[in-house]
Parts: C-alpha cells; sequence; structure tokens
C-alpha cells in the first residue's frame, strides 16, 4: 500500500481553477490539450464496457504523440531509472484498469534495462502511446516524507506509541468468492467465526491494543504523528542524534477523511490558514476539539522499521523525490508512466505511478512524491493543482482495446 494518503489529501481543498477547454466548449467535445500539446488532442472518450468503476468504463481516447510532450531529459532520466526498477511487476501483475495485459509491458521492460538514461525521451517515444482516461481532467496534490521527534524506547517525553501491524489484523480479497466483487477488499479481524471491524483510531489511542509487544518506538508528539500516519512513511529524530526510518506495514481498514476538509466546512480555519501549517497551528491552539477533530478519521496505520531504500509504494519498491506518484488502480496501471500538465508548473512533466492510497480514487486523481525536508513539505503543502494527464501505455494498446470491444457509445 501507499506510502499511505498524503498530506495534500488531508486538505483536499480546492485550487484556483484553470480553463481546461475553451469556453463555450464541452469537456467531451474536442479541444486543444493545455500547455504546448497539439490542438485537438483532448478527444471525446469511447467507452468500453459498464464498469464505471474503472478506466475502460470510464473511456479512453488516444493522446498526442509522446514526441510532441517534449519530455524534460532530467525528468524522462529519472522515469526511465523508475519505470527500470519497477516494470518487472507490471509484467507479472494484473492490472486492474482493465486497459494492459502483463506481456503488453514486456518488451519495454527488457529495453529498459539497459537503455541509455541520457537518452531516456527516445526510449519514451520509441515504446509507448498516450491515452486519455475520461476527458482527461486531473487534480494532483502532493506528500512527502515528514522527519519528527522519537525514541525506540518509552519515557516521560516520548509517549505516542507506533505501533506494527497486528497479527490478527486480516485483509479479506473478496474476489476470490465472487467474480462481481472483483478488486473489493475488506480488512478486519476475526472473532471466533466471524470477520468484524478492526478498532478505529479512538478506540486505538485509548489503548485498546496497547501492551500486546506492538509498539516499535515511541512518538513524541500527537500532532507530528498524525500527519506521519497521513503521509504513510517517515523518519523518526532519535534523542541520540541517530534517525529511525518507518514505512506502511498496514491499515485497520476505516474510511480515511480528510480533517482539513471537517476543518474548512466547519469554519474552524482562518482565511490564508488552510494549508498545513494553519490547520497545525489551529490543532495545538485547541488541544481538546482537536483531538475529537482527528478521531474522526477513523483510518489508523501500522508501520515497520526500514532498513534499505526507501520509502516504498504499494508496488513494493522505492518511490523517488519529483519521479514517483500515487494513482488509483483501477484507472492507472500501477508502474505505468504518466503526464501531467497542471497549473502549478513544478508538478508537469513525466512520473512513474508506484504508489497509491486510500485518498487517491478516480480517474486522473494523482499525488505526487516530493521527498524529505522542508523544501519538500512547503511543496507537498501546497501542491493542491488541476490540469491535464495522459497515461503512457505500450505502443498498439489503445487500437487493441478500440478494435477488440464493443463500444457503448461516444
Amino acid at each position: 500500500m501507499k506510502i499511505g494518503t498524503l498530506f495534500g489529501a488531508a486538505l483536499l481543498f480546492s485550487a484556483c481553477s484553470m480553463t481546461l477547454v475553451p469556453q463555450g466548449v464541452s469537456a467531451q467535445q474536442d479541444s486543444g490539450w493545455t500547455t504546448g500539446a497539439p490542438s485537438g488532442s483532448v478527444r471525446t472518450p469511447t467507452i468500453i464496457g459498464e464498469d464505471t468503476t474503472r478506466a475502460l468504463g470510464t473511456g479512453i481516447a488516444a493522446g498526442p504523440d509522446v514526441a510532441a510532450l517534449n519530455l524534460s531529459p532530467t525528468k524522462a532520466s529519472s522515469a526511465l531509472q523508475s519505470y527500470r526498477t519497477s516494470c518487472g511487476s507490471l509484467v507479472r501483475r494484473e492490472d486492474n484498469s482493465g486497459l494492459t495485459n502483463g506481456a503488453d509491458w514486456q518488451a519495454s521492460c527488457q529495453a529498459a534495462q539497459s537503455w541509455a538514461t541520457n537518452d531516456a525521451a527516445r526510449f519514451f517515444q520509441s515504446y509507448f502511446e498516450t491515452v486519455q482516461v475520461g476527458n482527461g481532467e486531473a487534480f494532483a496534490t502532493g506528500y512527502f516524507e515528514p522527519q519528527i521527534r522519537g525514541s525506540r524506547v518509552r519515557n516521560s517525553k516520548y509517549t505516542v506509541p507506533v505501533y506494527r501491524r497486528p497479527p490478527n489484523l486480516i485483509d479479506v480479497d473478496l474476489g476470490q468468492f465472487s467474480e462481481s466483487l472483483k478488486d473489493k477488499r475488506v480488512r478486519g479481524k476475526a472473532v471466533g467465526t466471524k470477520l468484524v471491524p478492526f478498532e478505529d483510531r479512538g478506540a486505538i489511542d485509548d489503548g485498546a491494543i496497547a501492551d500486546q509487544g506492538l509498539e516499535i518506538a515511541w512518538a513524541q508528539d500527537y500532532v507530528d504523528f498524525f500527519f506521519l500516519q497521513i503521509q504513510g512513511s517517515g523518519r523518526l529524530a532519535m534523542p541520540d542524534g541517530s534517525v529511525m526510518r518507518i514505512g506502511y506495514a498496514g491499515q485497520n481498514g476505516h474510511d480515511y477523511t480528510g480533517i482539513g476538509r471537517v476543518m474548512r466546512e466547519r469554519g474552524l480555519l482562518a482565511d490564508g490558514k488552510t494549508n498545513m501549517q494553519g490547520i497545525v497551528e489551529w490543532l495545538r491552539a485547541n488541544p481538546e476539539q482537536g483531538m475529537r477533530i482527528m478521531r474522526e478519521n477513523k483510518s489508523y496505520v501500522f508501520f515497520q522499521e526500514l532498513t534499505g531504500a526507501g520509502p516504498l509504494g504499494a508496488m513494493g519498491h522505492p518511490v523517488v523525490a519529483r519521479t514517483s506518484v500515487a494513482a488509483d488502480r483501477m484507472f492507472v496501471p500501477l508502474g505505468a508512466p504518466v503526464y501531467l500538465d497542471m497549473e502549478h508548473d513544478i508538478a508537469d512533466g513525466i512520473w512513474v505511478a508506484q504508489d497509491s492510497g486510500g485518498a487517491i480514487k478516480g480517474p486522473n486523481r494523482f499525488d505526487t512524491f516530493w521527498g524529505a525536508g522542508e523544501e519538500a513539505a512547503r511543496i507537498a503543502g501546497g501542491m493542491a493543482s488541476r490540469g491535464q494527464a495522459l497515461i503512457f501505455l505500450p505502443k498498439g494498446t489503445i487500437s487493441r482495446l478500440l478494435d477488440s470491444q464493443q463500444p457503448r457509445g461516444n
């Protein structure tokens, strides 16, 4: 699973909307793509099948040639290296989006292993075509790897438990029981012969799983740890100056609730205070009410200590700053390159979908990863951007999809 859900999703505030299609033109009509792409690139999607929970039921259309996107050499080089790392999973795993088969990725994955990174743009031009899912209108947020104060042992200063995954937490793939439930999963715990919901955040905070030997560390501050859980990965700065890196190991199965939206709807945040700093400032100034609001996010993330490269994304591979992006696997094959053209220009260019998250749901919904440190936190916290998105698929995929299935309509 994803390095959790992102900080930007904790806010989920609308950014200033850009004009995605010319005034007076329906999003379902042909129009120009946004920055620098050929006119007529956004096309009416062809809907294939009835399942609107995945890409084909939302509709697809061929996008512009990869060469027309003028990929940045630096970003293309980094994307090639990340694609090289995780494309083997694309070949082996079932694509939940329904867009591709594992064999479709074999040629590009094999070529990527020896392709020169200083010629990465030509690699993507040689092996990929672009597809627009739905009307292509995208929303992107950002996440990062935070660092907070922590300790391996509990004392009067470090009292917030960092739990490993409980052994009685069960993941159930419902698709194994019914084809109609394919790609549906639930988490819970076994009580006798029944699967019941696992404890929610409030119950866990109140000690429901305490004293079971599940604590791998202790955080100093609950608010800091709450937001680290939202990120799903982070670093604990130890009293002796060392750093312990922790990564996502599981989640309690309860739905994620973004407290930023809750606070905005209740009028708790003043103008100019709707960013991370403003939310944290309010929570600290109103500790009792803030704790109740944080408990409204019933989702709770469990961790494991990371000793190798990381943090790890949903594919089990390290995510890379300014290259890896989280997406909904029902609309984007995990491991596929994607191209974003956003109102926040810093997010423009090629990324690789190597992660997922509880708040990252629906077509063209992305969460960009910015790494660790103050700059990463600043960019991720301010990343709530609208624009257009394209997915890179192996050449020939689009024609196969359109030719082999009967469209429901245009």
